[in-house]
């Protein structure tokens, strides 16, 4: 993989933008052939994606599917089952005082798109928002990210292998890479990181006054009530965090508890992993392993306070961390201070719901917030919180509903996307109002002669 120059990044985005001009890309049928190449070419490339992702994170090819494949695949066929309605003019009615004129919102592409895609979910987010790119008629430049280097190859060969270059480009490389792709006007950036490159990208993009869609991150909260069905809420609280060994920008980041139910919930967290990875979850095949050494460093470091009540082996050789809980924490440790992104789960328990109530509203929005308990419970927790999403007595599920946005709020990010909200997201909704000629309202026009009469229409 050779890392893209700063003429190679110039010469891609001025083909990008000859090639937007041709307006070839705003036909529906030029969409509708594109989206069906993409869904062509990752049935054909699936099984490289697989053996990518289990190089770079030690998927296995039934997550890699569930997590990543299945996903955009559902996503490119929910666009084309509805692009063609999307895509036509939507008329809207006018009020009284603007008669006789008719008014319509027409959708017409952005432009020249830059996405930028993390490594811990690779070929998911990267493609997923290529898809409303094409829906939307736009020609768009992709960067992979370079930590999974394996699924950035393939990826770069299944785009070049199947879109003019002028369309649909990948550049490669790591930071400096990302500062020279930065300094180009763009007509829209889409990025997925976290917030703290997210503000690096928004910064960038306001030379240019570019539009940014961020999908970013944060500390994103899990609470159990006593209430809950402590059997299901263990098997899917560890479900959720240990997809891509914790690894995604939607896991449960932490857990409160109700004091009551802690003890009973632990002992059936640790049956879950049991029950999904075996006595030895390194042996098995279906649990992942952490990107680079960096982050296993960091990882463990995080570590290092409370008292582990399950968990805690580690092998930097292997990138292995075992799924881990800590209890006996503080909010002010280390492991509180950042979104973990790893298999460990910091617990704390409470006796009244403001408690973690009010914890979350002192901290930055996140993006995901889960609640497992009663349907009363669950509706007093949402008024009184804010999160870009969540699930009530689940995890992780609501990304993957296409006809519900998603998207963060505050520092968790902007924009949202999935279904016609990807297609929104890279169109423009232009407001065009069509006067007819038989009519002229006269009182209009200076010196307003017959306003006062009209005013009670206006």
């Amino acid at each position: 993989m050779i890392n893209s120059t700063e003429k190679d990044i110039k010469t891609k985005l001025e083909s990008h933008r000859q090639f937007f001009d041709t307006h070839k890309t705003k036909s529906l049928d030029f969409r509708i052939e594109n989206l069906r190449k993409l869904k062509a070419a990752i049935l054909k490339y699936e099984a490289e994606i697989s053996e990518a992702l289990w190089q770079d994170l030690h998927k296995s090819k039934e997550e890699a599917y569930l997590t990543e494949i299945s996903i955009v695949l559902g996503e490119i066929d929910y666009h084309l089952k509805n692009l063609h309605c999307w895509t036509k003019p939507r008329r809207v009615s006018m009020p009284l005082k603007l008669f006789p004129s008719a008014g319509k919102i027409h959708y017409e592409p952005l432009g020249v798109t830059l996405i930028m895609a993390p490594w811990n979910y690779p070929m998911h987010l990267l493609l997923n928002p290529l898809v409303g790119a094409i829906s939307a008629g736009c020609c768009t430049m992709l960067k992979p990210a370079p930590y999974s280097s394996n699924t950035a190859k393939v990826l770069e060969q299944l785009i070049t292998e199947t879109f003019p270059k002028e369309y649909i480009s990948v550049i490669q490389g790591g930071r400096e890479v990302n500062e020279m792709v930065l300094k180009e006007r763009f007509d829209l950036i889409f990025f997925t990181g976290s917030p703290s490159l997210g503000k690096i990208v928004m910064k960038a993009a306001s030379a240019h006054l570019t539009p940014v869609v961020l999908e970013l991150g944060g500390k994103s909260p899990c609470i159990v009530d006593k209430n809950a069905d402590l059997t299901i809420a263990a098997r899917r609280i560890m479900w959720g965090k240990t997809i891509n060994a914790g690894q995604t920008c939607v896991a449960p980041d932490y857990l409160f508890v109700h004091i009551s139910v802690k003890d009973k919930l632990v002992r059936k967290m640790k049956s879950a992993l049991l029950e999904m990875f075996g006595e030895n979850p390194q042996e098995s095949a279906f649990y992942p392993r952490i990107i680079n050494d960096k982050a296993m460093k960091r990882l463990i470091g995080l570590m290092e306070r409370g008292r582990i009540l399950h968990g805690g082996k580690t092998n930097i050789a292997d990138k292995y961390i075992e799924p881990t809980l800590i209890d006996n924490l503080n909010p002010d440790d280390p492991i509180m201070q950042e979104e973990i992104f790893g298999p460990i789960l910091p617990i704390f328990t409470f006796e009244n719901i403001d408690e973690p109530i009010n914890y979350i509203n002192s901290n930055e929005k996140p993006l995901a917030l889960y609640f497992f308990g009663t349907k009363k419970s669950a509706n007093n927790i949402l008024y009184k919180t804010s999160s870009g999403g969540g699930c009530v007595n689940d995890t992780l599920l609501h990304i993957g509903n296409h006809k519900m946005p998603f998207g963060g709020v505050g520092n968790s990010g902007m924009g949202r996307y999935h279904g016609h909200h990807s297609f929104l997201a890279f169109s423009h909704q232009r407001s065009i109002v069509t006067s007819r000629n038989w009519f002229d309202l006269k009182p209009k026009y200076a010196p307003f002669k017959g306003l006062k009469k009209l005013k009670r229409f206006l």
